[in-house]
């Protein structure tokens, strides 16, 4: 696909990018919904990018930032605009999103309601950040500090690996009124 020359082409792609908006009807990160793209439609990701950046220099979509992560989500114009436009949408690809959407979804949440980092202090000073996510607000979030790298990256994997073990555990321990060594 050439960027400049097929307007037909240019046109679908920004009705797709605001039809799985628009079916997602919540805020999502670049990389998911490239993600979700990927799994619909072989799309060039520069051409994504740029498709996004038109979108939103129109008012078709916003974005904004929370918690250190950047979300899209479609606007009240960009509904109405696609409602006028989402006949350019070959049914092929409308039937590829409706079947597709469903599972690409559940998989995304389930990958990104997880999140571990750390962020280095110092040589031996790394602050370590573990989180549950869902529904793009933070249920759950717990920092503490990693005296190397290595523990640092021990904590985040062991995290990622085994938050839905941890996490009820912490709770447990954090609403227990009658703490004791057991």
């Amino acid at each position: 696909m050439k960027l400049t020359s097929d307007n037909e082409s240019l046109a679908e792609n920004k009705v797709l990018l605001l039809y799985i908006l628009n079916k997602i009807g919540k805020p999502i990160s670049n990389e998911a919904l490239l993600n979700l793209v990927l799994s619909i439609t072989d799309m060039n990701y520069f051409y994504f990018q740029q498709f996004l950046l038109d979108l939103l220099e129109n008012g078709y979509i916003i974005n904004y930032h929370k918690d250190d992560h950047s979300f899209y989500d479609i606007t009240d114009f960009g509904k109405e605009t696609l409602e006028l436009t989402q006949d350019i949408i070959p049914g092929i690809i409308k039937l590829r999103v409706d079947s597709n959407f469903k599972n690409e979804m559940e998989n995304f949440e389930e990958e990104h309601s997880v999140i571990a980092e750390y962020i280095p202090k110092s040589e031996n000073y790394f602050t370590v950040t573990c989180k549950i996510i869902e529904h793009n607000d933070t249920i759950f979030e717990v920092k503490t500090f990693a005296g190397s790298r290595e523990q640092a990256k021990d904590i985040v994997d062991n995290w990622n690996a085994h938050a839905d073990i941890i996490y009820p555990q912490i709770l447990k321990s954090l609403t227990k009124p009658n703490f004791s060594n057991e």
